[in-house]
């Protein structure tokens, strides 16, 4: 029918670790060359994703910046905590909807890989079977700190655990100790009971701590040696050393 307006796509873009040059070919076209940009950030703050793609948008583009309600301030457990940000999730849902109905492109900036953590899962749930979404993947936060230490992961059997630190202390000694190789990530504030779970499952001179990989002052130290850590992007790391030519 004449007029008929298509919907647009919205499209989940990973940014990779930090270093605008890690973008894929497909990313890097896709941030460049859309004119509505949403991104996630904390109220008060230009956000990550944000300034991984500084210098990148188009003239024109249009920015839409969705500002958590909550982040640290009311604790995991608390019922309210989930209340708000399915609440938050759902407004900025229908935001993109009511958009890709006006028949608009738009590209949703994702720090490390869509699917991997992210906030993007939260309005990719909801919108698959409304309007066309699409993923583009991108290059983890974890690659990124594991190749900051020169050294592989893994090596031949080698079992890979990704942890979060805000685990009871005990799972988390308990996964600590029965991995070969390990990731912990969303450090933050549990960093005092990270390297009690570390000190306890016997590891702590394996452990590495690597703080803004691949961003402007990188820093990879052994968690021994680590005094004041960055609050948010900080990962730590046990390189496996298994079967091997």
């Amino acid at each position: 029918m004449s007029g008929t307006i298509h919907e647009g796509t919205i499209h989940g873009v990973g940014l990779g670790p930090g270093a605008a040059d890690l973008l894929s070919v497909r990313a890097d076209r896709l941030v460049r060359g859309t004119r509505h940009i949403a991104y996630f950030r904390k109220a008060g703050r230009p956000g990550q994703a944000r300034r991984i793609a500084e210098g990148m948008l188009r003239e024109d583009a249009v920015e839409i910046a969705m500002e958590y309600p909550v982040t640290t301030e009311i604790p995991l457990t608390d019922p309210r905590y989930n209340q708000c940000l399915s609440a938050f999730y759902a407004q900025c849902t229908q935001r993109l909807i009511d958009l890709s109905r006006a028949g608009h492109d738009i590209v949703v900036l994702c720090e490390g890989d869509p699917f991997f953590y992210g906030s993007f899962m939260h309005l990719h749930s909801r919108l698959t079977g409304v309007v066309p979404v699409a993923v583009v993947p991108g290059i983890t936060g974890m690659a990124g700190a594991w190749h900051a230490t020169a050294m592989p992961i893994t090596w031949g059997d080698d079992v890979l655990t990704v942890a979060m630190a805000t685990l009871p202390e005990g799972e988390l000694t308990r996964r600590i100790r029965d991995t070969d190789a390990l990731v912990v990530m969303k450090i933050g504030r549990n960093i005092a009971k990270l390297r009690r779970a570390v000190a306890a499952a016997g590891r702590e001179d394996e452990a590495w701590l690597v703080e803004y990989a691949a961003m402007p002052g990188q820093r990879v130290t052994p968690l021994a040696e680590a005094k004041e850590v960055t609050p948010y992007f900080s990962i730590l790391l046990i390189h496996g050393q298994g079967r091997r030519p």
